[in-house]
């Protein structure tokens, strides 16, 4: 396979030795040893590697704060400033309209650079900021939906910056033969920060106003900031100004079959999940009935199937090939979210749907992020890293809050659950667009593409 990456990332360290297999007197110091041989096997290799461990810390201290706050800001637009179903998919929309607006242009910006990790700071204590106006409105009584749209705004934009830069960052701490690997523990916290954080968001929100219940996520975003600043992975070069060099990134993926399949399928299920995503709490807590706390229950008990999907996707992409795999995930996500408009009577029998909703759907968007993210991982090529992560941001990103205004839009017109309906049905069709390409037939990670004159 050929390297996707100039940079130079620490080797991991050396398999620890096996355990003996017969019976021998045990001296208190072979004991220890042997002791010490089995916590390191527990351990994966990747995480025993000082710079992706640190890297790997932050990612997931900042994903439980996400996760807080993707229950806690909808749940202070419903409870605090009694939002409607219109407003809802505006706010939903408002954080990723700049992925639509500005991607593009940051990933070209990005590239020129060599300094990533230093932008990726600034964007995380630039959110932090943000996220601290609204408990300081709260408390001074001028908390408005107004000020919510901005600070979901101007985080999307901070966010849009942050990821572009994370891409050659990812490559520069990981080895380019165990991005499978890299993608799994990355994505597994964030499972697991699916797991915990809704739940800790819901008792926030109930044992304090919604609008303090943000503050753990500002000071996840500042712990993420302290792990970037404690690492110094060699970059990739900053990219000479040169002309086309903003459509670069969006020219490489239409001319690039795995990578044009793989953004009409993501941007297709993007699209009808953010419908149902503008509509989740509303439908949960006014036509089900579900209290913050057991909506956030319900969202942390599913999410643990994002946890065993992590554990899962490297042994399903060695069975069945990595582009099997990324056509399984394009299903097994969609599919169980038929569930969430099915669901109605008591309150037993409409938890139980949603928890089987959110747990098999957490499998499968598992198994989608990783085995996607490995794959452009290695498809991409190192200078134009940002640049194609920047222009899928645009479309893939960027058609969410499209989604959340037509979620938005048809829950106002047609009903809550006649509108999860359509989101749901829809959904499922995205992994049409694979069945024509290259994908289906991977079965390991290809090499870097040829860059065809960009």
């Amino acid at each position: 396979m050929t390297s996707t990456t100039d940079s130079t990332p620490q080797p991991a360290p050396a398999a620890p030795a096996p355990a003996p297999t017969t019976a021998s007197p045990v001296t208190p110091k072979s004991a220890t040893a042997a002791h010490e041989g089995r916590g390191r096997r527990l351990i994966p290799a990747l995480l025993r590697v000082t710079e992706f461990r640190r890297y790997w810390t932050g990612q997931t201290i900042s994903a439980v704060g996400d996760q807080i706050t993707g229950i806690v800001l909808p749940l202070v637009a419903v409870s605090t400033l009694h939002a409607d179903a219109g407003r809802m998919g505006l706010l939903t929309a408002a954080g990723w309209l700049p992925s639509l607006l500005f991607a593009l242009h940051a990933g070209t910006w990005a590239d020129g650079r060599s300094d990533r990790r230093r932008v990726m700071i600034v964007a995380d204590v630039a959110r932090a900021v943000l996220l601290l106006t609204v408990p300081a409105a709260h408390l001074l009584g001028v908390l408005t939906l107004t000020q919510l749209f901005v600070v979901a705004f101007v985080m999307g934009g901070f966010s849009v910056l942050f990821d572009v830069c994370n891409a050659p960052l990812f490559v520069a701490v990981v080895p380019n033969e165990r991005y499978v690997e890299g993608n799994s523990l990355v994505n597994g916290s964030r499972a697991m920060s699916s797991a915990a954080g809704p739940g800790l968001g819901g008792g926030l929100v109930q044992l304090l106003a919604a609008p303090l219940a943000l503050v753990a996520d500002a000071l996840s975003f500042l712990a993420s900031a302290l792990a970037l600043g404690s690492i110094r992975p060699t970059e990739p070069p900053a990219e000479p100004r040169t002309r086309g060099r903003i459509s670069a990134g969006l020219r490489f993926i239409t001319a690039t079959p795995i990578m044009r399949a793989a953004l009409l399928g993501t941007a297709t299920v993007n699209l009808f999940t953010f419908m149902i995503a503008a509509l989740f709490v509303l439908f949960a807590t006014t036509e089900l009935g579900l209290s913050a706390g057991l909506l956030g229950t319900v969202l942390s008990a599913g999410a643990l199937g994002g946890l065993l999907g992590a554990g899962l996707t490297g042994r399903i992409s060695r069975r069945i090939g990595i582009g099997r795999a990324v056509v399984l995930g394009l299903i097994a996500y969609p599919a169980p979210l038929l569930l969430v408009p099915a669901a109605r009577g008591g309150t037993l029998p409409v938890v139980a749907l949603l928890l089987a909703a959110v747990f098999l759907s957490g499998i499968g968007v598992m198994i989608l992020d990783i085995t996607v993210g490995s794959l452009f991982a290695a498809v991409i090529p190192d200078r134009l890293r940002s640049r194609v992560s920047g222009a899928y941001q645009a479309v893939n990103y960027g058609i969410r809050p499209l989604g959340s205004l037509l979620g938005g839009v048809l829950g106002s017109t047609l009903g809550l659950r006649p509108a999860l309906w359509v989101a749901a049905v829809g959904a499922l069709t995205s992994f049409l667009w694979l069945l024509p390409s290259p994908i289906p037939g991977l079965r390991s990670l290809p090499d870097a593409q040829e860059e065809k004159g960009l």
